[in-house]
């Protein structure tokens, strides 16, 4: 079974747009996981529990925890193309590890999983 890591932004200062994004991730996580993969959302693990870390928004702390799952995990990385990814510094730096790695990287939009 295919070890798919779903990249996707979060952080903004709307709390309203990182709860949408958290939705957005664990939708598309849910439905590949439906389909037959094994999917790591950051974002979808993260957020909830970001909410127990006193420094939740820290982009160094996750991001360290975040490439480990490249390192060590995933087959691919799959970059969920909802607003805010091109400008996300998270996913833009999943995506340089990733090839630095040698891990393939696919570019999907939420509606294209439907």
């Amino acid at each position: 079974m295919k070890k798919i890591y779903l990249a996707s932004p979060y952080s903004s200062p709307d709390k309203t747009i990182c709860n949408n994004r958290f939705c957005s991730a664990c939708k598309a996580a849910a439905k590949l996981m439906q389909d037959g993969y094994n999917v790591m959302s950051p974002i979808a693990h993260s957020h909830p529990v970001s909410q127990y870390i006193g420094n939740h928004l820290d982009h160094d702390f996750w991001i360290n925890q975040d490439l480990s799952f490249l390192d060590s995990w995933a087959d691919e990385i799959w970059i969920l193309m909802i607003d805010g990814w091109q400008e996300s510094k998270g996913v833009a730096a999943e995506i340089i590890h990733a090839e630095k790695i040698g891990l393939p990287v696919k570019y999907i939009y939420i509606k294209d999983l439907f």
